[in-house]
């Protein structure tokens, strides 16, 4: 499956990429509405792209009121991205989406590196969340974690059915004339080809620690990088931003994914699904399925 990245894709504003999808993520949503950070809250890197949006959404009840119906309208299963600065913020948007056809699951954002991070521990969030909707919940981690794997762990124990990996991880860039930071809070979210090494080891290590259903990203521009990252261990793939750049990217990187498997030996790209791990990763995904 190919998947946009949260907040790299506006459907609606750009319905033909979405179009190429097999599942649409829509931007953060949060209980309240956010105007997002001051500009200047994009900037290029020579290693792919800093932001610092800031969480920018109408909030959830304009979301379900006025945005999921037209979603619903390009008949493209749907994600709904969360986030919140508590556990309690988290079961109340969960439990507000619970009760919505239309959304097919719900990823938890409990990894924006451009706002405040919650008080609450990532089990804890989990758990709120999973005691508050049963419709299927992935938990989007951060690379910055001093052990991402211990955190998938106990995503998972709390009730996760599956990881995003990953968020974007924190930079900083100059002005050429000033020195001083080019983004209005200074640091911003990196995302692009230098995320792409740090994705796949996460994919690497989570899915070995965990056997979970897990969507990679970070970096993703062609039918290999997707490969990679299926045989690191992931499920789905998600593109980000390359979207910006390449709107034809979901087509094009799907046909390239089928060469490059067929160049492999592979019948299907999910038949290389963990070919990257030694037989006790295999063994270990033969259990959980």
């Amino acid at each position: 499956m190919i998947l946009n990245a949260s907040g790299c894709l506006d459907a609606l504003a750009a319905p033909e990429v979405a179009a190429q999808l097999d599942i649409f993520v829509t931007k953060t949503v949060t209980p309240l509405p956010r105007g997002g950070n001051e500009p200047t809250r994009i900037a290029e890197t020579d290693f792919g792209m800093l932001n610092s949006i800031g969480l920018a959404n109408p909030g959830i009840d304009a979301f379900v009121a006025d945005v999921l119906p037209e979603l619903a309208e390009l008949e493209i299963p749907v994600w709904v991205s969360v986030g919140g600065f508590s556990a309690h913020d988290y079961a109340d948007l969960c439990s507000r989406l619970d009760a919505y056809d239309d959304v097919a699951t719900i990823e938890l954002n409990v990894s924006c590196p451009n706002v405040a991070e919650p008080a609450d521990s990532v089990a804890e969030i989990v758990a709120a969340a999973r005691a508050a909707t049963s419709k299927s919940l992935y938990a989007k981690l951060s690379p910055a974690s001093g052990d991402i794997t211990a955190v998938a762990e106990a995503a998972g124990a709390a009730g996760a059915d599956g990881l995003s990996l990953v968020n974007t991880i924190r930079g900083l860039a100059l002005d050429a004339t000033t020195l001083e930071p080019t983004l209005s809070t200074a640091t911003g979210g990196l995302s692009g080809p230098a995320l792409r090494p740090i994705a796949l080891a996460a994919v690497f290590g989570c899915f070995r620690a965990t056997g979970l259903p897990i969507v990679g990203m970070g970096g993703v521009e062609t039918g290999r990088h997707v490969i990679e990252l299926i045989a690191a261990g992931a499920t789905a793939v998600a593109l980000g931003t390359v979207l910006f750049a390449d709107p034809e990217a979901p087509a094009r990187i799907r046909t390239e994914l089928e060469v490059e498997a067929e160049r492999l030996g592979f019948e299907t790209p999910l038949a290389a699904h963990a070919a990257a791990h030694e037989e006790e990763g295999r063994r270990r995904l033969r259990e959980v399925a």
